[in-house]
């Protein structure tokens, strides 16, 4: 099963100045903003994703993520270089994702880019958390108003079927 990692993604080591999280404990925009601050910065892009109250239409009272977690921070870690590959003067990546039962509002993943310029802080922003979304082994079950619930994967599953 190729869960979007090459052979070599397995030893990625993260940078120092990045920083990678997954936590059942809740996210804070402002921690992630100053993890993704340098002197260097012109801008800082910081993706906010967090449970909506329904999803087509239906009522959602709360969402239960889970994650195969080494695996997940080695696709991170995997994002993070793709980055710095893509967008060179990119200073700082930071990637937090909330694993358990969140409610409506709550904040399950926050991404923040730091670079000298908006542009490519907008566009490694963006690759990021599509990225995350696609690639990384992280799994949602929906909790509805009536009382169902059923899972949904966000992650390498949703491609592979596994």
């Amino acid at each position: 099963m190729n869960l979007g990692l090459t052979a070599s993604a397995a030893s990625i080591k993260p940078k120092p100045e990045d920083s990678f999280a997954i936590s059942f404990a809740p996210l804070s925009v402002e921690d992630v903003y100053a993890k993704a601050d340098d002197p260097a910065n012109g801008a800082i892009v910081v993706m906010s994703g967090m449970v909506r109250n329904q999803t087509d239409g239906k009522p959602v009272v709360a969402l239960e993520y889970q994650a195969y977690e080494p695996m997940a921070m080695q696709v991170f870690y995997q994002i993070a270089a793709e980055i710095r590959q893509k967008w060179s003067i990119v200073t700082r990546v930071v990637i937090y994702h909330r694993i358990g039962r969140l409610q409506v509002g709550e904040i399950s993943v926050l991404v923040a880019v730091g670079c000298p310029h908006r542009s490519e802080a907008f566009e490694a922003c963006r690759y990021a958390i599509d990225t995350l979304k696609h690639n990384a082994p992280i799994w949602k079950k929906e909790h509805w108003a009536d009382g169902s619930s059923s899972w949904v994967s966000i992650g390498a599953c949703e491609t592979q079927g596994c």
